[in-house]
């Protein structure tokens, strides 16, 4: 066991090997390519046809059963790590949550499982949307599933599906609590807060104030789905949180932006950014994670949150 989780380690454990990322070029793609090649991986990506692509970059529809069978054959993976998803909770059209993130999976799954040669770990993000509303001081992954919203119903299902390839393949499951950092889009809570901020703007309209959240950093987040990957045979089989065992209230988010940006914002409650089943607390539990990769030291929210403002 590594002492504590380092970002972008100097190990080479990936020497001589390709991994599989798909959704590459979304937000967390980046940073898992960045420690996967740090770790001497060969890192070949999934996007979406008409997205752009290239040498290691494939366009692929997940939903494309075929084109995900000939992409599987022709890089070969020595492991995976699926990340293409429909991930914004409030997506607009709920069909795409079941038909990507659930028959997207299994169309992987199946492909990987037919080929002669079997990756060493594929691991698959799901999410702690997944526990929903669990009216507990802190989720481990015993914590029953009690979905709230069609994202985490369709997450649960991808898991459940999962299930039915364990004997097949190496599967590992992530469930990350809430994650930030450079480059995530303005539709999230947090790069909405900064982006007001970068722009000096006077005033911002948010939902409801009266949430928690376990917050991490990308980076330590990408970490620790490499260091799984190294971990294979200890983690497959198994479901992990992806936390900092820390919940921060939304107002303690925004005094850290106040102190960063050097003003204070104005901040009115837009009743039409109120969810319904909005999950009021989450906040993680990572013992099982610390005790397959090592020591977890999670990067300060008010460091993220300055990297962010200052990127």
């Amino acid at each position: 066991m590594d002492a504590t989780l380092q970002l972008l380690s100097p190990r080479r454990e990936g020497e001589g090997k390709t991994a599989l990322v798909t959704g590459l070029a979304g937000f967390t793609g980046r940073y898992v390519a960045d420690e996967l090649r740090a770790a001497g991986y060969r890192v070949v990506g999934t996007t979406m046809p008409g997205h752009g692509a290239g040498e290691d970059l494939l366009a692929v529809d997940l939903t494309d059963r075929a084109a995900v069978a000939a992409a599987v054959a022709q890089v070969q993976p020595d492991v995976v790590v699926h990340l293409a998803a429909i991930a914004f909770v409030a997506h607009a059209d709920i069909s795409q949550f079941y038909n990507v993130n659930v028959m997207g999976t299994r169309n992987l799954l199946e492909a990987l499982a037919a080929q002669a040669k079997k990756p060493s770990a594929v691991l698959l993000a799901s999410s702690a949307n997944i526990y929903g509303n669990a009216d507990l001081p802190m989720l481990d992954e015993q914590t029953p599933p009690a979905p709230a919203n069609d994202y985490a119903v369709s997450k649960l299902a991808m898991e459940y599906m999962a299930k039915l390839w364990m004997d097949k393949l190496p599967i590992i499951i992530t469930r990350p609590f809430n994650y930030t950092g450079v480059g995530q889009h303005e539709n999230f809570l947090l790069p909405k807060i900064v982006a007001h901020f970068r722009r000096k703007a006077p005033a911002i309209e948010l939902g409801n104030l009266h949430v928690w959240r376990d917050f991490s950093d990308v980076r330590m987040v990408a970490a620790s789905y490499r260091a799984l990957l190294a971990h294979a045979p200890a983690a497959a089989g198994q479901a992990f949180n992806i936390c900092s065992r820390t919940a921060y209230s939304l107002g303690e988010a925004l005094a850290m932006m106040n102190r960063i940006a050097g003003y204070d914002i104005d901040v009115r409650v837009n009743p039409a950014f109120v969810r319904a089943n909005e999950v009021v607390r989450l906040v993680g539990d990572n013992t099982r994670l610390a005790s397959v990769v090592g020591a977890i030291a999670p990067l300060p929210l008010a460091q993220t949150l300055r990297w962010m403002y200052e990127a």
